[in-house]
């Protein structure tokens, strides 16, 4: 391991010069935006038109209201929603609808069809229920058509589309106690009535965008990078954007989605401004089509070894073999420091601190053996912990920077100062451009209903962002005291991991178990005891001290809460141990088929009495 000398300096004047660069880094951009999350803008209004969904086209179906009772809704038709679908046939529920807003499903891969889109988690782990469909992927990567078609397949293969409202959006769900059951209304006038509904809507489809002055009065073009406008720039997801050859282009952001966008937009702009508050951390892809002779030695329930292989790599765990190799394991290996029994804190600490930095020193060395302009090439390199950012993996990105028409705007943290009619103004100079792309994320500090677009109405009237308003309140991140039978997939409160289907996957089997459990005991309802959802959430908190310790020293970014690391944000963490740990807890629980910490409530032919039910 390679480390530059004097990095470790342990004078107590001075501290090491890596850390007095990460420091810098985030001061900067703490001190350019200190209101944190409050940064953003809601998209509503006279920006309303940036959630406009340019996929769905005209709907010539006639939508006349009607009424329909079902045993689940699932709100949402992406990987999640589909997941929770399978997991509830194979426990032999049928009596489900889901609800998509959206022309079809896919989720994330229905919205985000820019240029170049692409998983950043290998394929065959990503793309769920491979052994479903028999479908292996045609690349270790595989590029948005493919992963949209996927879910297409899924749709086709469980009978799906039969069961789906799309073009529908939910406005309210309300719990009614006299009947136990939830009332939902839609946007068509449809009325609804279900006993138990699943918030399987994600968050990567809902765009976030800066509080920027003057965002209504730029003449020129724009739109969010979920939703590409290729009437204007040719084109399709493989590129060949020929309708910008005479355009002057910006894209606001350089994160996972911009890292994909850039080199296809440096391939067809005429001039092409890149503007950076923080630069991503990029190492290499190395994509490769699927190895055939490998491909025909999977047989059988394949995937999900694989994707436990990769996760038990990924939350710190050993593995006898890394099934998966690429830059995610390869990245996590090596931040696993081999400490022996006598290795103290102290130095365990330090040796984290040296795998860390070597990682990141080779990725600034590559940077500069890629980047021919030096100041261009110093601007690119990252400055903060391996983990503080979601690593980009990419091999076309940072040789764009090459090209003669491809112009970094390093606004130093700062971020776009305003819109001009004509452009963007940064540092006082304006850019002229005919269009911004704007490839700035999605809402992830906000809560689940105001990403869905629904507000659900509990027990006591309450509403779910009301109960949750200082933070999420739940029994193992899916189920909230006040909201009987409502169930949300989310890693708040629950476990992270890269590979997101695969925590879909865990979740959407524990769902289904419990729903079929109140169906085999005769429950009318279930909701956490007021004891279990706090000493959950009291233990996602404390679990979460040593990541909020190290978020509060990373750069400001949505793992941060743009560095407003504060009590709201532990709460509304994942689980700060191995998820492999928390996984493995769900499945004791099932096992043990108590449902403990679950306040049941029996039907009401039951010859129980209310006093009878089970508090366990």
């Amino acid at each position: 391991m390679h480390i530059h000398s004097g990095v470790f300096a342990r004078s107590l004047d001075e501290e090491p010069e890596w850390k007095r660069r990460y420091r810098e880094e985030r001061e900067k951009r703490l001190h350019a935006r200190p209101e944190g999350s409050e940064q953003y803008r809601p998209i509503k209004g006279t920006i309303s038109h940036y959630l406009d969904d340019p996929w769905k086209g005209i709907d010539e179906h006639v939508r006349e209201p009607f009424h329909f009772d079902a045993t689940v809704i699932i709100v949402g038709g992406g990987f999640a929603g589909q997941l929770m679908a399978r997991n509830l046939l194979d426990q032999g529920i049928a009596d489900f609808r889901i609800i998509e807003k959206g022309a079809d499903f896919g989720g994330t891969w229905y919205y985000n069809r820019y240029p170049g889109a692409q998983c950043d988690t290998e394929s065959y782990i990503y793309m769920p229920m491979l052994d479903l469909v028999e479908y292996i992927p045609t690349e270790k990567y595989a590029h948005g058509p493919e992963l949209f078609q996927h879910a297409r397949n899924i749709g086709e293969k469980l009978g799906l589309y039969e069961k789906t409202l799309f073009r529908t959006e939910l406005k309210e769900i309300h719990w009614q106690q006299d009947s136990g059951l939830y009332t939902l209304k839609t946007d068509h006038g449809h009325r609804i009535r279900a006993q138990f509904v699943i918030g399987a809507a994600g968050s990567l489809h809902r765009p976030k965008l800066p509080d920027l002055p003057g965002l209504e009065s730029f003449a020129g073009h724009s739109f969010h990078s979920s939703r590409w406008d290729y009437s204007y720039t040719g084109g399709d997801v493989s590129g060949n954007l020929a309708r910008l050859q005479d355009k002057r282009v910006a894209i606001v952001g350089t994160g996972a989605t911009a890292v994909q966008i850039v080199p296809h937009l440096a391939d067809w702009a005429k001039k092409l401004y890149v503007v950076q508050r923080t630069p991503s951390s990029v190492g290499i892809r190395a994509n490769r089509p699927t190895d055939q002779e490998w491909a025909k030695t999977l047989a059988g329930q394949w995937q999900k070894p694989r994707m436990v292989n990769f996760n038990t790599l990924l939350s710190g765990g050993r593995v006898s073999e890394d099934l998966v190799q690429d830059g995610w394991t390869r990245l996590r290996q090596a931040l696993l420091p081999r400490k022996t029994a006598d290795t103290t804190p102290e130095q365990l600490a330090e040796m984290r601190d040296a795998a860390d930095l070597a990682l990141m020193e080779g990725g600034r060395r590559r940077v500069d053996e890629v980047v021919k302009d030096k100041a261009t090439a110093e601007a690119l390199k990252p400055w903060y912990k391996t983990l503080c950012k979601r690593p980009c993996f990419h091999d076309e990105y940072l040789p764009a920077f090459n090209r003669p028409n491809v112009h970094l705007v390093d606004t130093q943290g700062l971020g776009v100062d305003h819109l001009t009619e004509r452009g963007f103004v940064v540092k006082a100079k304006e850019y002229e451009v005919d269009c911004i792309v704007f490839a700035t994320g999605f809402e992830r500090a906000t809560t689940w209903s105001h990403r869905a677009g629904v507000q659900v109405y509990g027990s006591n009237g309450k509403t779910f962002s009301e109960a949750c308003k200082g933070g999420m309140e739940t029994f193992q991140g899916w189920t909230s005291r006040g909201f009987p039978n409502f169930f949300i997939m989310s890693a708040q409160q629950s476990f992270f991991t890269p590979n997101n289907p695969h925590a879909s996957t865990v979740q959407a089997e524990h769902l289904a178990y419990v729903i079929k459990e109140c169906s085999k005991r005769g429950i009318r309802s279930v909701q956490p005891t007021a004891q279990a959802q706090q000493e959950w959430v009291d233990m996602i908190v404390q679990s979460s001290k040593l990541r909020m310790a190290f978020q509060a020293e990373c750069t400001p970014g949505y793992y941060n809460n743009e560095g407003k690391v504060n009590d709201r944000i532990a709460k509304d963490s994942w689980y700060g141990g191995r998820s492999s740990d928390l996984i493995a807890q769900f499945e004791a629980w099932k096992e043990d088929g108590q449902l403990k910490g679950l306040e049941l409530t029996p039907n009401r032919s039951s010859s129980k009495s209310r006093h009878d039910m089970s508090r366990i």
